[in-house]
């Protein structure tokens, strides 16, 4: 049966965003003055350090923290405050170049593991040595600290809330980079995150004295860049050269090994003492994984104050307005309201003492109908599940039940013509920071991705919390990556319009709600990778990034499925390999499908709230 609406109920340019995003106001230029120091560590490197304490405070007042690896900034750039209630309130803000960056001394480790028995540093350390020196030395200071960041500085603030100093009494990881191999920034489920990773580790990665790499891009975009340069080992000795050692490293790490695992904040965010309020944003191309699954490390592992807000940002969005995002209007001023009611009020309570009340444990900005919720906990308890079957007809539909006819849908995977994961992909040269949000009407037209769509539903359907997708496939070939897009389709009619044109219907826009590329040699395990055997049916199940979102009255849930999100993602050769160490050969079409059937069906589930 048709499914009746009555049964609902990836330069990573912007890990540095929240260096970008900061605001300096003329009116706070002549309140706050800068005050540098060079901070000795236990082993006796010095971490550049300025802090900004205002000149007409009432009173000894909290410092805010960042630790940065792209730049502390000097007292001729001005305060940096990206909040401007904080700056009202008159906090200190201080910024500190981690050890190899910037001003500081030291050798510069990319997501530095925390030390083992016999190593004397690593980033809690330096935490502990910088608070203890700045209450003891930053004029005015009432002796709490809270420490905050963007996407890599949000890395520094969760792993310097571990082991944490006396004085640090609340962290905020925004955005922050997490585990670099399940779900943030270089991977994504095991596929490499190509695109970004190049032309980060392009200009990022430069040892300090070193020389950057120059790639000539000829004009490309980077679909026919990436396409052309070949498989990855070729990228190496094309363009790089080895003058960024890092990226060899990396790359070699093509498992979840213990490389990784030391590195994952998430697996390592324990013995915290301190207040939490993890943030991050349902569009985040980098860092959505990161935000949420810090925050379930949080409730795993501490006792401390758990928050989260997941409100509907691209990377680092909420320093913004908030009000739009794409084509996509939210009806407010989100970011606005994030800051004015959520980040100032919790860290006036943990670093102000001001006995105001806490935010809610989870702030979650539900779009479609365009409304903040508070929950105890995220994702709420109790969800009831809601699964949607694929069924291919002439056209592809979904129902509630599964099909009782062994069916299946095909489609060819061609490596030498990728999916792309833009419509505008031969002109695209740079990933747009909001491209989660995108339009997906063009992709109907390629013959390699499947469509499955539902008839208008009759009533509002609201999701809540993860998106499992449960797939049952066969392949000519002995991997493949799946692409899996729950898409949110307006009605022809309707009467929307863009925000970024106001002469613009929205009419049958195709709304990317959400979507993630898993790699199949590792649906058993991250760590032990298997191939698939050529047309047996193979069952693949994991679970997309958590959401909230209603398909309001009228509009159709569509399901897009391909093999490649390129160059976003690295193309698999459709061969069991290391992908890293693949030649030109190695990659084959294949012959993907996608089934159907009863006992081998697949289908999407979907959570709800209890009625």
């Amino acid at each position: 049966m048709k499914l009746p609406a009555v049964t609902f109920a990836f330069v990573l340019s912007a890990f540095s965003f929240g260096q970008r995003a900061a605001q300096q106001p003329s009116s706070y230029r002549d309140v706050y003055e800068p005050h540098e120091y060079n901070i000795p560590m236990r082993d006796g490197t010095k971490l550049y350090t300025i802090a900004w304490v205002p000149k007409d405070a009432k009173g000894k007042c909290p410092m805010i923290m960042e630790r940065t690896c792209y730049g502390a900034g000097s007292p001729q750039g001005g305060v940096r405050i990206r909040n401007r209630w904080m700056g009202d309130a008159r906090y200190i803000f201080v910024f500190q170049d981690v050890r190899g960056r910037g001003k500081s001394e030291g050798d510069f480790v990319n997501v530095r593991p925390l030390k083992t028995a016999n190593e004397k540093i690593d980033e809690t350390t330096d935490t502990w040595d910088t608070c203890d020196y700045l209450t003891k030395n930053v004029p005015n200071n009432n002796g709490n600290i809270g420490l905050w960041g963007i996407s890599y500085p949000g890395f520094y603030a969760g792993i310097g809330g571990i082991h944490t100093p006396p004085a640090l009494k609340a962290i905020s990881p925004q955005a922050p980079v997490s585990d670099w191999f399940v779900g943030d920034d270089c991977h994504h489920n095991g596929a490499l995150y190509l695109q970004e990773s190049f032309d980060f580790s392009a200009g990022f990665d430069v040892p300090r004295g070193g020389t950057r790499p120059t790639i000539d891009r000829a004009g490309k975009s980077a679909y026919q860049f990436y396409l052309d340069a070949g498989p990855l080992a070729e990228l190496e000795r094309t363009y790089y050269h080895g003058l960024i050692p890092y990226w060899n490293e990396f790359v070699s790490h093509d498992t979840y090994d213990a490389y990784w695992k030391d590195r994952s904040l998430p697996r390592n965010f324990k013995d915290v003492h301190c207040a939490v309020l993890t943030v991050g944003g349902f569009f985040d191309k980098e860092d959505m994984w990161g935000a949420l699954n810090l925050y379930q490390a949080g409730e795993k592992h501490n006792k401390t104050p758990n928050y989260i807000v997941m409100g509907p940002w691209l990377h680092g969005g909420f320093t913004r307005t908030g009000d739009a995002l794409g084509e996509v209007k939210f009806g407010s001023a989100t970011g606005d309201y994030y800051k004015e009611k959520i980040e100032f009020p919790f860290f006036e309570k943990y670093l102000n003492n001001k006995n105001v009340p806490a935010p809610a444990e989870a702030n979650i900005f539900e779009t479609g109908a365009n409304v903040w919720h508070q929950f105890p906990v995220w994702p709420p308890k109790n969800l009831k599940p809601l699964d949607i079957y694929f069924h291919q007809r002439e056209h592809g539909e979904l129902n509630t039940i599964p099909t009782s006819l062994k069916k299946e849908a095909s489609y060819v995977n061609d490596p030498a013509n990728p999916t792309p994961y833009l419509a505008d992909y031969e002109k695209s040269q740079r990933a747009p920071g909001d491209w989660l949000i995108y339009d997906q009407r063009y992709f109907e037209t390629r013959s390699d991705v499947l469509t499955y769509r539902s008839a208008p539903v009759t009533k509002d359907v609201q999701i809540v919390g993860k998106i499992d997708a449960n797939m049952f496939i066969k392949t000519t070939g002995t991997d493949c990556d799946l692409v899996v897009k729950v898409i949110d389709e307006y009605p022809s009619d309707s009467e929307e319009t863009s925000a970024t044109n106001p002469d613009k219907k929205m009419a049958d826009f195709q709304m990317l709600v959400r979507g993630d590329i898993f790699r199949c040699k590792f649906r058993d395990s991250f760590e032990h990778p298997k191939p698939i055997v050529p047309g047996q049916a193979t069952k693949v199940k994991f679970s997309l990034n958590e959401t909230m979102h209603t398909f309001k009255k009228g509009h159709k849930i569509v399901i897009q499925i391909q093999s490649d999100w390129f160059p976003i993602a690295d193309r698999n050769p459709n061969k069991f390999c290391k992908i890293q160490e693949a030649t030109a050969s190695d990659f084959q079409k294949a012959t993907i499908s996608v089934l159907e059937g009863e006992g081998q069906a697949s289908f999407i589930r979907f959570h709800q709230l209890p009625k």
